[in-house]
């Protein structure tokens, strides 16, 4: 990716189990987004879908086919990278929880099925957990995604950064009343592995479950560049990722590690 690097977060709420109005409507806010000037532009978790677990395996897309297409033709009609949040697609014969990065030619560059299962939404009972991590190269830099609960898990993203990620994105659908746990955690992810931290989060009801928004964009000394609100919204910000390589050489957390402490499970 070209230096800086201006992204776009689209903070969408999501029409529960209905796949053609939110294909329809990323579809405008990607249009948004790419028109206001942009190299990469972020969805939020199972946006085609949402929740709608009592019937995902029929409605989810199937082999991702829809979003490749989809996503695929927008990223190349104009010329932007496209993380595409995530999806519930069929594969196998088995619903995941699939995050799929387009580069500015439409092609997939990498996948990454989510591999911590939140039991509180009941995940475990729908979806089938990923077996790799979610580690790609993007315009020659090196990026990693979580999705949404990975975020808790320390061990994911310090895997990712020893990986050489610079940045890491994080699609959710992450509800109150847990707002404090997401600011928090993503503070920690950015400042204990020196790399940016993007996150993309949802807003709106499903239920009588209530999604916050708060995208955030998190510098690599924890300096909050971008907080969402609780609305609606595509939101840019810039981040220059130059500034990685330079904080890493001033505290050297990666040089001072004692790995062969760490091994108890």
């Amino acid at each position: 990716m070209k230096q800086p690097v201006r992204i776009a977060l689209l903070q969408m709420d999501i029409a529960l189990g209905d796949p053609a109005t939110n294909f329809a409507k990323a579809t405008e806010w990607i249009d948004q987004a790419a028109a206001q000037g942009t190299d990469l532009i972020v969805l939020p978790e199972m946006w085609n879908t949402a929740y709608s677990l009592h019937n995902i395996r029929e409605i989810a897309d199937q082999n991702g086919a829809q979003t490749r297409e989809m996503i695929g033709a927008l990223a190349a009609k104009h010329r932007v990278n496209i993380l595409a949040g995530s999806v519930a697609d069929v594969r196998d014969g088995e619903v995941y929880n699939t995050t799929y990065l387009f580069d500015r030619t439409g092609a997939v560059v990498g996948d990454y099925s989510k591999i911590h299962l939140f039991r509180l939404m009941d995940e475990e009972k729908y979806l089938q957990g990923g077996e790799q991590i979610g580690r790609f190269s993007l315009d020659g830099v090196e990026i990693g995604s979580m999705i949404c609960y990975d975020l808790r898990f320390p061990e994911l993203s310090r895997t990712l950064s020893l990986s050489g990620a610079q940045v890491v994105f994080v699609p959710a659908e992450w509800p109150h009343p847990r707002l404090n746990h997401w600011r928090h955690l993503q503070i920690a992810r950015a400042i204990e592995n020196q790399m940016f931290v993007v996150s993309c989060n949802r807003v709106g009801r499903a239920g009588e479950t209530e999604f916050f928004g708060h995208s955030m964009v998190i510098d690599p000394w924890g300096e909050i560049l971008l907080e969402a609100d609780e609305t609606e919204g595509i939101h840019h910000v810039t981040i220059d990722l130059g500034v990685v390589p330079e904080i890493r050489s001033r505290i050297p957390i990666f040089e001072d590690r004692r790995p062969e402490l760490y091994s108890q499970k």
